[in-house]
């Protein structure tokens, strides 16, 4: 890898046990079927409500940063809240009624595989209003739908990942790099479009080849694990990525992520670009994993919950669709951390120039998935 002598020194370890999960959710503030209530602050009387995908509250990923939201709301504002952790898709319909029937004046779903669930609860319960990251609301055969009481918390991801595939195409000291995705849905592939046509970008700039493996994004053919849980699937697809010669992969899969940080340990010269939240800092118990995540395509889920929050205390709660973008900080990549020394200077200033070629419309980013399409 182009100027990484110092990290190659760091990574020499063996492959370690990986490190639990992070922080989970306070004591009496999750129920895997709407279970017990976390109080807000005396006198409080708006409550808000929030339901994970099957990954879990501590996915190092979309639902913990989401979960986080909730609870700097809670903090800020003393309101009450509830949550409701799924383990698996059939948990999504219940926990979400659970909710709604336990008097929550907003009830926040966490992921796309929520989106008709969300969209049936909604269309049955007007009085109570909703928001769902990473998706719109969908009807019973999958159609995305606009309900007055469903607040669409979406990320326009594919531009922060063109800036993390332009990264991992100047670092790469193999000329290959990959991708890959937990189950192929629009919030997955969106990343993987974005990268691929960084790296694409890359190559037109400074006249390389540098190849992708796991996505392509005109057959829309690609690698995906099937899961959102399960960890060995990813590490078995990273093993085959880096045999192949990638040296740079970048797991769009939540916690099966971890399985590409557990292959990156096995061998010298496999690095990780992490999704959703900063890797390094979800990471923080593991100090090996750390030392191969180059940075993070991040979406600022968090601040996107606590504004709907925010606005729903405050009486002005408005079903009007927010986009994280880069123009807005609602997406954008997580500092080098380990790495700061390490990116070249110049590679270093060309992604940050990019970045406002991307803000300006000099440069243009498109994904069949993206919330701004058309």
């Amino acid at each position: 890898m182009k100027s990484i002598t110092r990290g190659l020194a760091l990574v020499g370890a063996g492959l370690l046990t990986l490190a639990a999960c992070g922080t989970p959710p306070e004591e009496g503030g999750s129920a895997g079927g709407g279970g017990g209530s976390d109080a807000g602050g005396a006198g409080s009387d708006y409550k808000a409500c929030m339901v994970s995908d099957a990954g879990g509250w501590d996915d190092k990923s979309f639902n913990e940063s989401s979960y986080n939201g909730l609870m700097s709301a809670k903090e800020k504002l003393k309101i009450d809240s509830q949550t409701a952790e799924s383990t698996t898709n059939s948990d999504f319909a219940p926990n979400i009624n659970n909710m709604v029937n336990e008097g929550c004046d907003l009830v926040i779903t966490v992921g796309f595989l929520l989106a008709t669930d969300t969209g049936n609860a909604a269309t049955a319960n007007t009085d109570v209003d909703f928001a769902i990251v990473d998706s719109t609301a969908q009807d019973a055969d999958g159609n995305p739908i606009e309900l007055d009481n469903v607040k669409p918390l979406e990320f326009d991801t594919a531009q922060a990942a063109f800036l993390a595939g332009y990264l991992a195409a100047g670092m790469t000291e193999t000329g290959t790099v990959a991708t890959y995705g937990g189950v192929n849905i629009p919030t997955v592939t969106i990343f993987m479009d974005g990268y691929v046509d960084g790296v694409k970008h890359y190559n037109e700039v400074h006249d390389e080849d540098v190849k992708v493996l796991g996505w392509n994004k005109e057959t829309k053919d690609g690698s995906f694990a099937g899961t959102f849980e399960d960890v060995s699937k990813g590490k078995a697809l990273s093993d085959e990525f880096y045999s192949q010669g990638a040296d740079i992969i970048m797991p769009v899969a939540g916690p099966v992520g971890s399985g590409t940080l557990a292959s990156a340990k096995e061998g010298d010269g496999r690095y990780v670009i992490w999704v959703d939240a900063d890797g390094y800092e979800t990471n923080s118990s593991d100090e090996e994993a750390q030392k191969l995540i180059i940075t993070s395509v991040m979406k600022e889920m968090a601040v996107g919950v606590e504004d709907v929050i925010t606005s729903g205390v405050e009486g002005n709660y408005s079903a009007e669709p927010y986009v994280g973008t880069l123009e807005n900080g609602g997406v954008g990549l997580a500092p080098y951390h380990e790495f700061e020394d390490d990116v070249p200077a110049e590679l270093a200033q060309e992604v940050e120039d990019l970045k406002q070629q991307i803000i300006d419309g000099e440069v243009t980013v498109e994904s069949d998935a993206s919330p701004q399409k058309g």
